[in-house]
């Protein structure tokens, strides 16, 4: 995946706005039309209340018609009724389509975000990606509210409201317009600097909801180390920083309204001075110069409206750039074009000169070579940081190999469906991940339309239908966020239970007891003997012991096999593996009696 690099220059508004009408806007052409038919209507509305004011004037109170008199109430009752109709229905054909154009945006960013590689959620903190998904697209949403109702009704009010100035006096309309250019610029200045200003403060959000984020998650371990004042102090100075920018983004908008204010207030006194004297000069009838000054008026407020439109537009659209640059990056990992899928015969893996080395430079594998039988278990031993779980990681295609090839049955990992790869692997690691759900929906994760025997069959395979039986609503029980509200055992025995549940006929453990204390993980390695049953299965060891069953035990270091046999046979070799299990064994007041007599020498 290629990040764009800090010197690329932001996307033209033009771009922005011509992207999301093709992506998003054009779907809903149909509603716009009839909204835009709405709007319209309204702004003519608008325009004849403005006419109207000429026989008001010129017949009713001048001349004294009484015709005129009972004609242009109604034509004013006639007109506005009209108008609200019409405003109402462009606002409601208009929210639907606003916010029906962010929740498709919203889904599109979740559906997409979500199938990135794991390199991408671990170079991301989550909190940046939530505030992609809220702040943004608040942000959005209330610029393409705003963008698409006021740009189209601002914009024909005005259109018709000029047409009535033009009709009444072309030279003082033409005079009115002489403003027009000086008034742009300073607008045009203020949207960029918002687009600007918006961009640092949603960086900054990010920030902030990713440090609240780690906050809350490591809540245990900051009050276990008196650190909630640090926490508070570190995170106070990210309030402060989104506090200056958004200040400043309020303050870069607020200097659009009173510029137009003061350009309105001159842009009157010259049309009143001009006007006025055209009257004494009687080319102009009062009823005429009153219409004319009366559709000006009632165009100032459009005017206005559109020119804090290019400030809103700017904020959306930074936030627009910040959503369309995750849209545009592709996951490394993907399927090949026209890519059978995988369909297991026996499950053998085998690596074949594998390397593999992190975005940090760490070389985690070194051509590194292994099998897996069909149908075995095989267990992988060894320090941390040896490569362990990196091997287990490159099955899935969490990863992909730098060089060599990751082979199932023979067929590479990297050249078959990938959904079909990994509905062939059920996972059971040491970090149980649970969701905010019922007991049920957990267990079926992997499997949503299995039936209720199944589930109850694989949960009693795990040990946990005896717990879930006792818990206040059965398999309804809600466990709240990460299982909170039960015990790491009964997570781990439901985290059991959903990998029994998918049936898949390879399994790879990666240190799923390593948290427990001894007699759970005696009653876990239980479920787990069952679970590994008929099944290729690669596990990942922390205690030796509880391995000392499998078929075959690699010992890993340095991203390389060092030995490879049984327990029995590792264990008469006498070499790395039969050192480190004979430490394992050392009783701890052993160990501190040793250390107290190398102290002693």
């Amino acid at each position: 995946m290629s990040n764009k690099s800090s010197e690329v220059r932001p996307a033209s508004t033009r771009d922005l706005v011509l992207r999301l009408v093709r992506e998003h806007v054009r779907p809903h052409l149909p509603r716009l039309l009839l909204a835009v038919s709405c709007m319209a209507v309204a702004a003519g509305g608008t325009a004849a209340l403005a006419y109207l004011m000429e026989p008001v004037l010129d017949d009713v109170f001048i001349n004294k018609d009484r015709e005129m008199l009972i004609l242009v109430p109604v034509v004013v009752i006639l007109a506005t009724l009209l108008k609200g109709a019409a405003t109402y229905g462009q606002a409601v054909l208009m929210a639907f389509v606003g916010q029906r154009i962010i929740a498709d945006l919203q889904t599109r960013l979740f559906r997409h975000v979500i199938r990135f590689d794991l390199a991408f959620f671990h170079d991301t903190a989550s909190g940046k990606l939530v505030s992609r998904m809220t702040n943004d697209i608040n942000l959005m949403r209330n610029a393409v509210a705003n963008a698409l109702t006021g740009l189209v009704k601002d914009s024909l009010t005005l259109v018709f409201l000029v047409a009535v100035m033009f009709e009444k006096d072309w030279k003082l309309a033409l005079l009115a317009f002489v403003v027009f250019p000086i008034a742009i610029y300073p607008i045009i200045r203020i949207g960029r600097r918002m687009r600007k200003v918006s961009t640092s403060a949603l960086d900054e959000l990010g920030r902030f909801t990713a440090r609240l984020n780690e906050a809350f998650q490591g809540a245990r371990h900051v009050k276990a180390y008196n650190m909630e004042a640090f926490e508070s102090a570190r995170t106070e100075t990210l309030i402060e920083s989104v506090f200056r920018l958004i200040y400043k983004a309020l303050k870069t908008r607020a200097a659009a309204s009173p510029i137009m204010e003061t350009l309105g207030g001159v842009f009157i006194a010259v049309i009143i001075l001009y006007g006025g004297w055209q009257v004494i000069e009687e080319a102009l009838t009062p009823g005429e110069f009153f219409a004319f000054i009366t559709a000006m008026l009632l165009a100032y407020q459009p005017l206005k409206a559109l020119a804090n439109l290019n400030t809103n537009l700017q904020e959306g659209l930074a936030a627009t750039e910040r959503v369309f640059d995750i849209l545009d990056r592709q996951p490394a990992i993907i399927s090949p074009p026209d890519a059978p899928a995988l369909e297991v015969n026996g499950g053998e893996i085998i690596f074949d000169k594998v390397s593999f080395t992190y975005g940090t430079g760490t070389a985690a594998l070194r051509d590194i070579s292994l099998d897996v039988p069909a149908g075995r278990t095989v267990a992988l031993v060894g320090p941390s940081g040896a490569g362990k779980s990196t091997i287990l990681n490159l099955i899935p295609r969490f990863y992909d190999a730098e060089s060599g090839s990751v082979s199932i049955d023979g067929i590479n990992v990297d050249a078959v469906d990938l959904a079909s790869l990994r509905d062939a692997i059920g996972l059971v690691s040491q970090e149980t991940v649970l969701f905010d759900d019922s007991v049920r929906a957990n267990i079926a994760y992997g499997r949503p339309a299995a039936d209720e025997a199944e589930l109850i069959a694989a949960a009693k395979g795990a040990g946990a239908h005896a717990f879930i039986e006792q818990l206040p609503d059965g398999y309804d029980t809600m466990i709240g966020e990460h299982g909170a509200k039960i015990s790491g055992g009964q997570r781990q025995r439901l985290s059991i239970a959903r990998a029994m549940l998918k049936d898949a006929p390879i399994l790879l453990l990666d240190e799923a007891t390593s948290a427990l204390d001894p007699e759970t993980e005696r009653q876990i390695q239980q479920s787990l003997r069952q679970l590994m049953q008929g099944r290729t299965t690669l596990v990942i060891a922390h205690r030796l012991t509880t391995v000392l069953e499998a078929d075959i035990i690699h010992f890993i270091k340095d991203g390389n096999v060092v030995e490879s046999g049984s327990h029995r046979s590792l264990m008469a070799k006498d070499g790395a593996y039969a050192r480190l299990y004979s430490l394992e064994l050392v009783p701890a007041d052993e160990l501190g009696e040793a250390s107290a007599d190398g102290a002693a020498d």
